[in-house]
């Protein structure tokens, strides 16, 4: 099995390097059939993987391919964990992958980067890989990193426009924070348990449960500082508050990527991360209540953000941020294994909206203002079927994939009693009526009401493959004027949304069982006794059929209700109400529509707190001190000395006799006095 596990890695790297460094010789064709050829053998062996050690049973694995490096004791090591969490999350990653890749020959077909965009996509799922896939702190860290590079790559596809390059940098910036935390964590680790394996740090972490260490003059607890720093990184990475800023700007790349990136992918490896991490998590409480409550905010209040926002994109994107703070809330509760399956279920619905949203965006010649569309219902039947599968998913209806996670999580909260718990609840409650708001909010003003693309300009059109490039749509001079009707995407666009549906239905109600109160993650996932909130749960399941049905009669059914109904009310039945209310709740949109004023805080004290202080280090120290002082200052002493001496050089023989005999009495003499 040694070798299945090496070519799911390599397959992707291999199509990677053969359409980044040859696409130009072997054409388009061959760089998507190559790098779609190395997904779906990496998928195709994944559930290899999968029917060996979770349907068959076969015992985990757990092994080294080689050493890197040796340091005072310490072996640095490349190797593999495969267990039931990774066989999931690599069955995930490839599928979803596989199905971005496929969508990707219709979306980004006239674009000048495409086998560059095929290559950078193969090379991110290789990362990915080998994150989900580390038994160690080491290659952990280099998976998490390379996803970051390739996402850097990614959110600035289109290099030329000035907003993806700011997009990019912002989350690469960000993401910096994030990960510098997650190193300290990883320091940390390496500094008390002298090891970076898995295995060896879980074994030794019980005997660190009640060490202290000192910062500041105080004592603090190891186990809680490394699990906050590990954290920090999570934070970065699934865009936790107040790190999350970076996540809706990087819609400014192709939607592929967003599919890619933020459903399935890199946003969900710092929930894998917490929840592969989970025997050193239950040594402190102090490190749960701090995630359950990050968590609880990003939750309702990024969730509040999608209200305002009128780029069908973006209503995803915020959609996401919510989601993942649901997962992180799971996380707080101690209720990985619920914080995981929402990751599962997530990533089928979450990336069948964003590629609906991609083909809604080809449909309407490539126009992103929701504003603009209306009754696309009778033009775009299949992309309109499945956003409303994604829709239903997202917000939790009951028999959707994502009721059976979503609710798994409200009532995991309810049952807790980890500090923070009850506001969480709060949170994640009424977060359900917001999800469901926005969702239908979206789903009406896209593919219900009247026609308003009629009114659409020749200037806002966009171009198929990307929303935004450089000066023009997608790198493409094409311009679609308001006569075009819109149109059903081809079948290389619409074939990934209809098999990204299926599990968007079934996948929830169908492992709901085994994953959450089953033995599934026995032996993966820890869980201390006093913080198992699920098991109440537990005690009354009764099937996925009677979970559905319980779950008719729950609050966040009829919560959820009430939001499509208020999306209906408001944007289909009396539209004019959507301006009044925006009218009378002037203040509160005007804070939902600056972000809470994120940014704001961020370019004040942070872009142009940086910009001043380095405009006072160069005033000060550069030309002040170094350019002032050392450079142009002893220039000007050594100027000064050498005007001065040079009139010892007259030029005349008898004034250096002169000056000859002078200085031979002067030596003389000391001799003699001496």
């Amino acid at each position: 099995m040694l070798t299945v596990y090496i070519f799911i890695v390599l397959m992707p790297l291999f199509g990677a390097i053969a359409a980044g460094l040859f696409g130009k010789k072997i054409g388009r064709r061959a760089a998507h059939w190559i790098t779609i050829l190395g997904v779906g053998g990496s998928f195709v062996l994944s559930l290899v993987v999968f029917n060996r050690h979770v349907l068959s049973g076969e015992p985990d694995f757990n092994g080294t391919l080689y050493t890197w490096a040796m340091m005072e004791g310490v072996r640095l090591e490349i190797g593999f964990l495969v267990d039931s969490l990774t066989a999931m999350m690599i069955t995930v990653v490839t599928f979803v992958s596989l199905m971005v890749h496929i969508y990707t020959i219709g979306y980004m077909k006239e674009d000048d980067g495409y086998q560059r965009f095929f290559s950078y996509i193969s090379l991110f799922t290789f990362s990915m890989l080998m994150l989900v896939m580390s038994n160690n702190f080491l290659q952990l860290f280099f998976g998490w990193e390379a996803v970051g590079v390739v996402s850097y790559l990614l959110i600035g596809f289109w290099y030329k426009r000035p907003t993806a390059i700011y997009a990019n940098m912002k989350a690469f910036l960000v993401n910096r924070v994030g990960d510098f935390g997650f190193l300290l964590g990883i320091a940390s680790i390496l500094m008390f348990f002298n090891s970076l394996d898995y295995a060896d740090v879980f074994h030794a972490a019980p005997l660190y449960a009640d060490k202290t260490i000192s910062i500041g003059g105080g004592q603090w607890s190891l186990m809680t500082i490394t699990c906050i720093l590990l954290f920090i990184g999570a934070m970065g990475k699934s865009a936790q508050v107040p790190l999350h800023v970076w996540l809706p700007d990087s819609m400014e790349g192709p939607t592929p990527i967003s599919a890619l990136i933020h459903a399935a992918t890199m946003v969900t490896a710092g929930i894998f991360m917490v929840a592969r991490m989970s025997p050193l998590f239950e040594l402190s409480s102090t490190a749960l209540s701090f995630v359950l409550v990050i968590g609880s905010i990003t939750a309702l209040f990024m969730g509040l953000l999608g209200i305002v926002q009128n780029d069908i994109k973006r209503v995803v994107a915020y959609s996401t941020l919510s989601q993942l703070g649901y997962m992180t809330v799971a996380l707080g509760v101690s209720a990985y294994s619920a914080a995981v399956f929402h990751l599962m279920t997530h990533a089928f619905f979450k990336a069948l909206l964003f590629l609906a949203a991609g083909s809604v965006i080809i449909g309407m010649h490539h126009e992103q203002d929701m504003r603009k569309m209306g009754g696309l219902r009778k033009y775009m039947p299949i992309t309109w079927i499945t956003s409303l599968i994604g829709s239903l998913a997202l917000i939790g209806f009951p028999g959707f994939s994502g009721f059976y996670s979503k609710d798994s999580i409200i009532e995991a909260v309810k049952a807790s009693h980890i500090p923070g718990s009850g506001f969480a609840y709060f949170a994640v409650i009424v977060g359900v009526f917001v999800t469901a708001f926005y969702s239908f909010r979206m789903y009406f003003l896209v593919f219900h009401g009247k026609e308003r693309f009629q009114h659409s300009h020749a200037g806002d059109s966009r171009h198929a493959g990307a929303e935004e490039h450089g000066g023009h749509v997608d790198g493409h001079d094409h311009q679609h004027g308001h006569g075009h009707r819109p149109h059903e995407s081809p079948a290389v666009v619409t074939v990934p949304l209809i098999m990204l549906a299926i599990p968007s239905i079934f996948i929830g109600g169908m492992t709901i069982g085994s994953m959450l109160f089953g033995s599934y993650f026995e032996g993966v996932i820890y869980v201390a006794p006093e913080h198992d909130a699920l098991a109440h749960l537990a005690e009354h399941f009764h099937g996925a059929i009677s979970f559905a049905l319980h779950g008719i009669l729950g609050l966040p059914f009829w919560l959820a209700m009430a939001g499509v109904w208020s999306a209906w009310f408001i944007y289909m039945k009396h539209p004019e109400y959507a301006e009044h209310i925006r009218l009378k709740l002037g203040p509160i949109h005007q804070i939902l529509e600056r972000k809470y004023g994120f940014d704001d805080f961020n370019q004040m004290f942070f872009a142009d707190g940086s910009r001043r202080l380095g405009s006072a280090l160069w005033k000060f120290g550069d030309a002040g001190l170094i350019d002032g002082l050392l450079v142009n200052g002893s220039a000007r002493t050594i100027g000064w000395v050498a005007s001065v001496v040079r009139h010892i050089q007259s030029g005349y023989l008898f004034h250096y006799a002169f000056a000859m005999i002078v200085g031979l009495l002067g030596l003389l003499t000391w001799i003699v006095v001496r």
